[in-house]
């Protein structure tokens, strides 16, 4: 099919992840983790800690990963070929959105998933936003003929 791009078919069989202790744990208990000879790994945990402050009666968190630290991971994850998917936590994709957004090419595909303590929200979902913008304009065309 003409316009489209090629995907790589080259020994892409990694998955990444971007994720909270308890996503990337259970993840790497499925089977999912490695460590290349370099003694890198396909995975990064961010690290918070939920803090209580009875004065306002609020519970908030604190981010112990840097937002330089997530950046410099999905950069690494995306320039590796032998990766073909990374999963980020949506949460972590909201503070590197702009990165997220950004990213056009199809592979490796980034997923957003949902987290413990972060519940989904389509809104916010790169690839979601993406699909409708493509059916929403496939409906513009098919109308017009």
């Amino acid at each position: 099919m003409a316009g489209r791009a090629q995907i790589p078919t080259n020994n892409s069989s990694l998955i990444a992840m971007i994720a909270d202790e308890d996503t990337v744990t259970g993840f790497l208990l499925a089977g999912v983790g490695n460590v290349d000879l370099r003694r890198k790994t396909n995975y990064l945990i961010v690290d918070s800690s939920m803090f209580y402050d009875p004065f306002h009666d609020e519970i908030f968190e604190l981010l112990e990963t840097t937002v330089k630290a997530i950046e410099d991971a999905f950069k690494e994850f995306t320039a590796k070929e032998d990766i073909a998917i990374i999963l980020i936590s949506q949460y972590v994709a909201n503070m590197i959105r702009f990165l997220v957004d950004s990213y056009n090419k199809p592979v490796p595909a980034i997923l957003e998933i949902p987290s413990k303590d972060h519940p989904y929200d389509p809104s916010h979902d790169s690839v979601l936003s993406r699909v409708k913008y493509l059916f929403s304009a496939e409906s513009v065309a098919s109308e017009r003929r």
